[in-house]
């Protein structure tokens, strides 16, 4: 790991170590080292969660890729796997996305994708980073050589289509969806209305600083209260930039990311789908479930916490389930990497193809 990049990206509080100075020096290096000095002129697309920080973020970010020679697609304010999946579907060199996931309002983050929708690769990631870190300005482009910046805000409809696409059709079913006042705020209505689906949306208002405060899938009591209240089937939660998905019961109780991929796979199992007749958990993952798949005869590999770790082992073990117990989950036939609403999407099919209850899937 090296001194800026984490296991996801540059992490840090908003103008304290997060600096739109450090923003726009990320953008040029990002530029340089997908070879705007090398006779090309790259492309590269960028959306952002809802939290205050992030449009001053993404001008900075901007601003640096266009001065160092890299075109740019403004996808605005959209989930952090939509990023990944339009990445690949534009043809474009990287993907930027500017969220700190679930943490509160006042951090914000810069994690980046390689052009096939996965993490950056290490050797990619080290020299954007040495360049950051390296003393003196940057090279620039002049005259007609500085890059431009186009809107792609009409691309969410063909990540949204593509989500669509991944079940059969829903039936009708009681829903609460919490869209933690972050991301699935401008997706969720759109992608589950084409359901008929009864459902309710919580915390879908983002006012910049309300993100993750108090709802989604870190806090689940406001979500599970509405479930009780309201006779729902289910709830479920995305956090901030909507990469997790966690649901609650009927009677309110939680469904961690560990018991959705039982569910999943034990459904993926049934229909012949589960390549390599398993998935991927991480070290965190509770004893039940390592029982619970070795009473189905499904194997449970566990790689080290954090998404990338988790991926790793997928693609090394040829394997298409995988995630963790927070909620991010990994459905490596339809995206490459974690995604809420997919999660949910892939459960409600479940629910609504089974004579049970999510309680008793669960039990």
């Amino acid at each position: 790991m090296g001194k800026l990049f984490g296991t996801d990206g540059i992490r840090g509080v908003a103008n304290e170590t997060l600096t739109c100075h450090l923003a726009y020096r990320v953008g040029q290096a990002a530029a340089i080292s997908l070879g705007s000095f090398e006779g090309k002129r790259p492309k590269v697309v960028i959306g952002k969660d809802t939290r205050i920080s992030s449009d001053m973020l993404e001008a900075a970010l901007l601003a640096g890729l266009t001065a160092s020679g890299c075109d740019a697609v403004k996808l605005g304010v959209i989930p952090t796997p939509a990023v990944a999946y339009l990445t690949v579907r534009e043809h474009a060199d990287a993907g930027i996305v500017i969220s700190a996931s679930h943490n509160p309002f006042e951090h914000n983050g810069i994690k980046m994708f390689s052009s096939r929708g996965f993490k950056l690769s290490d050797e990619l990631e080290a020299n954007i980073e040495s360049l950051i870190l390296q003393e003196g300005e940057l090279p620039t482009k002049t005259h007609g050589e500085i890059g431009r910046i186009s809107d792609g805000a009409g691309l969410m409809d063909a990540y949204l289509d593509h989500l669509a696409s991944t079940v059969d059709g829903l039936k009708p079913i009681k829903v609460v969806f919490d869209c933690a006042n972050g991301a699935a705020s401008a997706t969720a209505r759109k992608l589950f209305s084409r359901f008929p689906l009864e459902a309710t949306y919580l915390s879908a208002d983002p006012d910049g600083v309300n993100i993750n405060n108090g709802c989604g899938s870190t806090h689940l009591g406001k979500l599970a209260k509405a479930v009780v209240d309201g006779g729902y089937d289910l709830g479920l939660a995305f956090d901030g930039d909507a990469d997790r998905c966690l649901a609650v019961d009927a009677a309110g109780n939680e469904v961690d990311g560990d018991k959705i991929m039982a569910i999943c796979a034990s459904r993926m199992q049934q229909a012949g789908k589960l390549k390599n007749n398993g998935f991927v958990a991480t070290i965190m993952s509770n004893i039940g479930l390592h029982k619970y798949a070795a009473a189905h005869q499904v194997k449970v590999l566990c790689a080290a916490v954090g998404d990338r770790n988790v991926l790793e082992l997928m693609q090394k073990e040829g394997m298409i389930l995988g995630g963790e117990q927070s909620g991010h989950i990994i459905f490596l036939e339809h995206m490459t990497t974690g995604d809420g609403q997919l999660a949910a999407l892939q459960l409600l099919q479940i629910l609504c193809s089974s004579k049970q209850s999510l309680a008793e899937l669960c039990a």
